[in-house]
């Protein structure tokens, strides 16, 4: 049973940047960071294939989010560039097998972590 943990977040002026954290206790096929805005859809921004290190990115995000892993550490990284208000949001970092890095949806992912708050101001 994999076990995850997040930390990294914070608040940050328009045009900032974060960098996430998620630690994890044994590797899967798939590692992903989600995030959800009060009254808002979890929404999927960013997965690696954790073997191929294949990466995959919300079009809303790309360009300026950097979804990494450092195996050695047990350590999946979220780079935060050029944040906007609109990133406001719980992020999470999240665990699945094949159908979570082929389909980016969270009913692919089985194990999440407690979430990181991430706000973003004018």
């Amino acid at each position: 049973q994999v076990q995850l943990v997040e930390s990294g977040g914070g608040s940050v002026q328009a045009g900032g940047s974060l960098r996430l954290s998620c630690g994890y206790t044994r590797n899967v096929y798939c590692l992903g960071w989600f995030r959800q805005a009060p009254g808002k859809e979890r929404e999927g921004v960013a997965r690696i294939r954790t073997a191929s290190g294949a990466t995959f990115y919300a079009d809303s995000v790309k360009g300026r989010f950097t979804i990494s892993q450092d195996k050695a550490r047990n350590t999946l990284y979220l780079q935060m560039n050029s944040l906007k208000p609109e990133d406001t949001a719980m992020y999470y970092c999240a665990a699945g097998g094949n159908s979570g890095c082929s389909s980016g949806s969270a009913s692919g992912f089985g194990t999440w972590g407690q979430g990181t708050q991430v706000t973003v101001s004018s």
